[in-house]
């Protein structure tokens, strides 16, 4: 009889002053760990292939384009898997994953081809003091990832990033809209499937233009490569119009009001 297993993938590009935390607060939920690397020019490379000598689940990949990181990861389309999208900005809270991942095993959402969990978009980081400001899901979209490949039967490339796009093959009964939105049946304090989204933040010691409050303007690894997104931003900036948080992010993660958490079971 198969087990059940939870795999990540995880694409980054320049993420090394979170993505130690990234990958080790999910290392007891994955059996295997994916790390794609769109061509990392910080120390990225040197913390992941440190923790891959350490956690053999954890496998490294220097990859020339985002596309790739779907190839990784499209052989597991009908066997029984669970496959998580993970971000170099997004930290998931350890002990929480803990709790889900029995709720997962005991097969409680298997009728789901996809769960959406809670996320703290951070504005505000206060290490020293263990707590953080910023927008809760909801109001603010979720962006967590974790998708039941057992529902498919393919979900072959081309994609332009793992998880995103594509022809899916749903079997019978799942499709798109089959999800549980966890956000939204669990407060921020009893989901075990939450996240520190660093939209706003810093996330590689390269990073210097910092725009409002303090927030930082990079792009994700995917965003680069979207190429309506970078012709709308230039059109944008040469009309002055262009904001210092892009529209997309205030849009979707800077809705309602600024909360202030105990972010402590994290481990940052």
């Amino acid at each position: 009889m198969n087990r059940t297993q939870i795999i990540a993938i995880v694409l980054v590009k320049n993420e090394d002053l979170f993505i130690k935390t990234v990958l080790k607060n999910i290392l007891l939920f994955c059996d295997r760990i994916y790390v794609a690397d769109h061509r990392s020019t910080d120390k990225t490379p040197q913390i992941i292939k440190e923790l891959a000598t350490k956690y053999s689940q954890i496998e490294y990949r220097v990859i020339n384009h985002v596309s790739e990181s779907h190839d990784m990861i499209a052989d597991y389309a009908g066997s029984d898997t669970w496959v998580m999208g993970v971000d170099g900005d997004e930290v998931y809270d350890p002990q929480g994953l803990k709790r889900f991942k029995e709720e997962i095993l005991s097969g409680k959402y298997n009728r789901f081809f996809k769960i959406l969990g809670n996320v703290f978009n951070i504005q505000r980081l206060d290490s020293q003091g263990h707590s953080a400001r910023g927008y809760l899901t909801p109001p603010c979209r979720s962006m967590t990832k974790l998708y039941n490949f057992a529902a498919i039967d393919a979900w072959p490339p081309p994609c332009p990033e793992r998880l995103h796009g594509g022809k899916v093959h749903f079997r019978v009964g799942f499709s798109h809209g089959v999800a549980c939105d966890i956000f939204k049946e669990r407060s921020w304090e009893e989901s075990p499937f939450r996240c520190l989204h660093f939209c706003f933040q810093s996330r590689s010691s390269l990073d210097k233009i910092k725009g409002d409050q303090g927030a930082v303007i990079r792009k994700g690894p995917g965003e680069r490569n979207l190429w309506a997104y970078n012709i709308k931003s230039f059109i944008l900036s040469r009309l002055g119009l262009k904001k210092d948080i892009p529209y997309y992010k205030q849009s979707y993660y800077m809705r309602g009001p600024i909360v202030e958490k105990d972010i402590s079971a994290f481990d940052l």
